[in-house]
């Protein structure tokens, strides 16, 4: 009872802060929304943000938006491939469809508890194809850093071609550069910091032989050797050039989906290569923060893109509207519920 109890509590404090954040990215829009209104002297009655944004989604390109989910799905054909390669590399053959569809799971567990999708999928591919949860654990989270990489190059990349308008913006909303100067000026907290890190490895390497043969110390230590073994599971693929190959078309395939979404919206069908490119650099930002599915700060992040190209926040707001029910709410709540549905029968009758 504590258990549901504590996970329902999770999620409602998740899902609330998703909604806090995408309602006050809706009133800010409302406002300005309202003073155009004014503007124009449109009457109030003909003024209704949420109706602009029903009309908006109504009357948006399909066919665009039904691109834009066949590449988010060759994105996960592809990750599982990926995957694939690392177990392989580890003495496993797990099927495909179990690859596939856990991380499918993955996708639709985050939209209740952000991160919880990853844990999720290793023990249920742990289960299904009986490979330790560390070594699964280790494999994902080798996952997650060639995707920190990624998004590292495509923000530099952005940095490079974005022009004058987005390094304006990172200058005088992120300056990252003040903020480090700013802790650095904090000698007591610096010192701090460093003596702890200090403790804890002296710590560690004086006690080590205590530690290692501890009950717990060999449970931890048969832990972390199968996370390690995870982690390096990269460096034994059967062959580097197509792990890259995956791990560079899973990114190119994410910022197509984000461009071409320009299209199935009229208000940003004129918006080119480079404006694609930064859009999708802030989206996948706004996706990072622990919100459901980067709910609200997808919304905020991609409205702040568009605004530096000319596209009106009511509009902009409509647009991250487009993409997120369509690929966060849409495709994983779809085909995450089919994977869990379908796993458990296909895996039961094998």
């Amino acid at each position: 009872m504590k258990k549901h109890l504590g996970t329902f509590a999770k999620v409602s404090i998740f899902f609330g802060v998703g909604i806090v954040m995408l309602y006050l990215v809706y009133q800010r829009q409302n406002i300005a929304f309202q003073a155009d209104c004014f503007t124009k002297g449109t009457p109030v009655s003909e003024c209704s943000l949420i109706s602009k944004i029903i009309d908006d989604i109504s009357n948006a390109n399909y066919f665009w938006v039904i691109i834009t989910m066949i590449l988010f799905m060759m994105t996960n054909v592809i990750r599982a491939l990926r995957w694939k390669m690392m177990f392989v590399a580890l003495g496993y053959k797990p099927k495909f469809i179990n690859l596939f569809g856990t991380i499918m799971i993955n996708y639709l567990a985050n939209l209740g508890v952000p991160r919880s999708g990853e844990v999720i999928r290793a023990g249920l591919i742990s289960k299904y194809e009986d490979i330790p949860v560390e070594k699964a654990l280790g494999t994902i989270f080798t996952d997650r850093i060639f995707d920190v990489l990624m998004l590292a190059i495509v923000i530099g990349l952005a940095m490079l071609v974005g022009g004058s308008d987005f390094l304006a913006y990172l200058d005088q909303n992120i300056n990252l550069g003040a903020k480090l100067e700013g802790i650095m000026r904090s000698p007591i907290l610096v010192a701090a910091i460093l003596l702890g890190l200090l403790a804890i490895v002296y710590f560690a390497f004086a006690k080590r032989e205590r530690l290692k043969s501890s009950v717990i110390g060999k449970k931890i230590y048969g832990l972390i050797a199968g996370f390690s073994d995870g982690v390096q599971s990269v460096k034994d693929v059967s062959s580097v050039p197509l792990f890259i190959f995956y791990t560079v078309s899973i990114w190119v395939l994410y910022y197509f989906m984000s461009y071409l979404a320009f299209y199935s919206f009229f208000p940003t069908s004129h918006l080119g290569p480079t404006e694609g490119l930064v859009v999708f650099v802030f989206g996948s930002l706004g996706i990072l923060i622990p919100t459901p599915g980067g709910m609200g700060s997808y919304h905020y992040l991609v409205g702040e893109a568009l605004a530096m190209y000319g596209v009106n926040g009511s509009d902009a707001f409509s647009f991250a509207n487009i993409v997120f029910f369509s690929i966060q709410i849409f495709i994983n709540i779809i085909f995450g519920i089919l994977s869990l549905i379908i796993l458990p029968i296909i895996n039961k009758e094998e």
